[in-house]
């Protein structure tokens, strides 16, 4: 008898803990019991996210993306900012509950990472001086030198090519090396490049070649049972914001085009 009660309590116990931790891992309860929720992002990544030369508020594409996607959750957003190559530790490590920072939805992030449907769509330019006749498509980039945002999907292209890749943190150093030519060249979201053309009209860098296909970008989440019923809010809000035109404003605003769709 005292081993079959033992057995039952045991079983109880383990079926209290079991229940538990199901509600613990529901970050959407989290979010909402706490009132806010943290996103990550780079905050030097204009037209995607940067400070406001007034207020110094971090503003941007992914920042007003993210503001609306809380609006829409009910709760208030705390934004983080964080180099690049630290965004999906933070994440892995649960400092931040999502990541809005103009990611590229591809086949090896999606193993670890679930993402939300895309609230942009962007093609990847290939970047050189203007005095630069060498390269004039992806290909001519074998045995060249690029330099990249650090672990990027720009990076694994330009490998993908041939060329030696060298990892930084920002947009602007990336170009500087190449107008500096410490590199041959880099590659980035052409409509990044284009914003930072109108910021240095002087600059003597063009654009010899972008993909043909456009790359999803979306939030990244924590793959998981976890992050689920937070998923489908999200989507929800996104579905509402492309209805009602505000994904549409806010692209025009930032990119001068509309990137929300294809």
């Amino acid at each position: 008898m005292k081993k079959k009660m033992a057995v039952i309590v045991l079983t109880m116990a383990a079926i209290s803990a079991m229940t538990t931790n199901a509600l613990a891992e529901d970050l959407l309860t989290k979010i909402q019991e706490k009132g806010s929720i943290t996103i990550a992002m780079e905050g030097d990544w204009a037209p995607w996210s940067f400070h406001d030369a007034e207020s110094n508020e971090v503003i941007g594409y992914d920042a007003d993306v993210a503001r609306a996607l809380a609006e829409k959750l009910g709760v208030k957003i705390e934004i983080v900012e964080a180099p690049w190559e630290s965004l999906f530790a933070g994440l892995d490590s649960a400092r931040y509950d999502l990541v809005i920072n103009g990611v590229e939805v591809t086949d090896e992030r999606s193993e670890k990472y679930d993402f939300t449907d895309p609230y942009a769509y962007i093609n990847t330019a290939l970047i050189v001086r203007t005095d630069n006749e060498e390269i004039t498509s992806f290909e001519d980039l074998e045995g060249k030198k690029t330099v990249n945002s650090l672990a990027s999907t720009y990076m694994e292209l330009a490998e993908s090519y041939g060329a030696t890749a060298v990892g930084v943190s920002t947009l602007a150093e990336t170009l500087t090396q190449v107008l500096q030519g410490r590199a041959d060249a880099t590659l980035n979201a052409d409509v990044s490049f284009y914003d930072y053309m109108n910021q240095h009209p002087d600059a003597e860098l063009k654009i010899v070649a972008t993909t043909e296909d456009p790359s999803l970008v979306a939030a990244v989440a924590r793959k998981g049972e976890e992050t689920e019923k937070l998923l489908e809010e999200l989507n929800a809000g996104l579905k509402e914001l492309q209805e009602d035109g505000t994904l549409k404003e806010l692209s025009e605003k930032y990119f001068g085009s509309d990137i929300s769709e294809k």
